[in-house]
């Protein structure tokens, strides 16, 4: 029969293992005594663009806002243009009319510092700064779920980690292409052969002389770029269907699909309005004669790639 611990021997419990100690507390480190003394937790916020927004920022927060604010001046460029090459000719139902509107506007954002400030800037730093937000979002995914370092993810660094590219994403990239190209010929190639900015007369020779080149490269201008800008500024707006958040279940879906008809709608509308003083006035603008023609189409072959086709 067991011997009960209290009646053993202290060299029996030594022996057997069964030595009795007195509690006591094992080292742990000291609480402070008062709510104050605790160590001050830094605030932490998280905005629409699910960034962090505590003191110390990122350098993807830094990025997020260049290619936010970016926008914002592009946009008021884009306005001034748009109005000028097809709102105004919608209104007169003339491209020689439309002229003198598009001479008194021209110096507020094609000369410097405007034209720097309104058009080049923003778009190197939009498109840079997008391209960078996701090479650092590549790589933080990168080291949380794999070696960032690693051989294999060095090898395959165009193929793993990458984020998803989104919608508006999908159409900017085309953009930044179309919009260099249209900069090329009606801005830069101009301006180094004659030494000038062009009128609304050169479009519309282009559209009498090159109809399916002018059509399909302005249709896809106009197209993507409205879309891309629209659901963009929705975004920015907090306007698009992925950022309801007051609704659940049936109700959000309601929601989603109403915000995606209204922002497609709004799109749809600007670029039938944009189209129709395009299209429907400075297209019809016919061909220019004489030395003035024979200008124009100096200029055209002087286009890279497709120039000597035309």
């Amino acid at each position: 029969m067991a011997t009960p611990l209290d009646e053993m021997s202290d060299l029996e419990k030594l022996e057997s293992g069964l030595l009795e100690l007195d509690p006591s507390p094992i080292d742990s480190p000291e609480l402070p005594s008062t709510p104050k003394d605790f160590p001050t937790r830094r605030s932490t916020t998280t905005n629409s663009l699910g960034l962090n927004t505590s003191t110390t920022h990122s350098a993807i927060w830094y990025l997020a806002r260049l290619h936010k604010y970016s926008s914002y001046a592009f946009s008021v460029f884009a306005t001034f243009h748009i109005a000028n090459t097809s709102l105004i000719p919608l209104l007169t139902q003339s491209v020689p009319a439309s002229e003198p509107y598009l001479l008194l506007t021209r110096p507020y954002y094609q000369g410097f510092p405007m034209e720097p400030l309104l058009v080049t800037i923003p778009i190197y730093t939009h498109v840079l700064s997008g391209l960078a937000i996701r090479v650092l979002r590549r790589n933080q995914n990168a080291a949380r779920y794999g070696d960032a370092h690693s051989q294999e993810n060095k090898a395959v660094f165009f193929t793993h980690f990458w984020p998803k590219v989104s919608g508006i994403a999908k159409l900017g990239y085309p953009l930044a292409v179309l919009v260099t190209g249209h900069m090329a010929i009606n801005r830069w190639i101009p301006r180094k052969h004659l030494g000038g900015s062009v009128e609304l007369a050169y479009v519309s020779h282009a559209f009498a002389r090159h109809p399916i080149v002018a059509y399909a490269g302005f249709a896809a201008l106009m197209g993507v770029g409205v879309f891309h800008v629209t659901w963009g500024w929705a975004k920015w707006l907090g306007w698009t269907p992925g950022q309801v958040v007051t609704q659940t279940g049936y109700e959000r879906e309601v929601a989603r699909k109403r915000r995606w008809y209204a922002v497609n709608g709004v799109a749809a509308g600007v670029l039938a309005v944009w189209m129709a003083g395009a299209f429907g006035v400075v297209a019809r603008g016919g061909e220019a004669l004489g030395w003035v023609g024979r200008q124009y189409d100096e200029i055209y072959r002087k286009i890279p790639v497709v120039g000597r086709w035309l």
